[in-house]
């Protein structure tokens, strides 16, 4: 694993430019309907952190990538909804996911013009949020003065750890601050996190069923 993370970084390092870019588009990409879903936008930022204490990538740039890519991504999918109303929630390919766009709604009417802020922080409601305000009709101030303030938090509590962790590991750890074993140790603790959370998560749902769809014969049958 190590080998395949040291072209990585020294990639990163030789083109900075492009590592500010990819934390731009996965934080723009979280915002949008579906696709937000599948792209590990968060699992994108929290690794890329690590190259913030040896001096790879500047920690207010990083900040700046992640905070302007989830303005863009939320502002689009909000305004995105706002114009076409409700009928874009029953279009494709927003119709394909049914159960998530009712999640959605349920969580929106359930808290409020606090949903857009709670949201940024809860995927893959995330991805639907945004355009299911817009949508329901709430007003362009109200939205980012809610959704401004979500994304100012979420960036540094996407971006902080990662640093912290590896800034622990050169003082605490005896690591040296350009030392790679620091970053390979937090993005192989990324990885692994987020594969346990996601079988932890699989396992949760096998158990309570979700996203299993009976047949409509079944259906019938048990209802006579």
């Amino acid at each position: 694993m190590a080998s395949l993370i040291d072209p990585l970084i020294a990639f990163v390092s030789a083109h900075v430019w492009l590592a500010y870019l990819t934390l731009f588009l996965a934080a723009l990409l979280e915002a949008v309907p579906v696709i937000g879903s599948v792209i590990p936008g968060s699992t994108i930022i929290f690794a890329l952190s690590a190259l913030v204490p040896g001096g790879d990538l500047r920690l207010e740039w990083v900040l700046a990538a992640a905070v302007a890519g989830a303005l863009l991504g939320d502002g689009s999918a909000f305004w995105l909804g706002h114009r076409e109303q409700r009928e874009f929630l029953n279009c494709w390919p927003l119709s394909n996911y049914p159960r998530v766009v009712a999640r959605s709604e349920a969580f929106f009417h359930r808290w409020g013009t606090l949903a857009v802020f709670f949201a940024r922080f809860v995927p893959p409601i995330r991805a639907f949020v945004p355009i299911t305000a817009g949508a329901l009709g709430m007003s362009p101030p109200i939205f980012y003065a809610v959704n401004i303030p979500a994304i100012l938090l979420w960036a540094p509590a996407h971006v902080l750890p990662g640093v912290l962790a590896v800034s622990a590991l050169h003082r605490y750890g005896g690591f040296a601050p350009h030392a790679g074993i620091a970053k390979y140790c937090w993005i192989l603790a990324v990885i692994a996190g987020v594969l346990v959370i996601a079988a932890w998560s699989w396992m949760a749902r096998r158990r309570r069923g979700d996203g299993v769809i009976k047949p409509a014969v079944q259906a019938d049958r048990g209802k006579l």
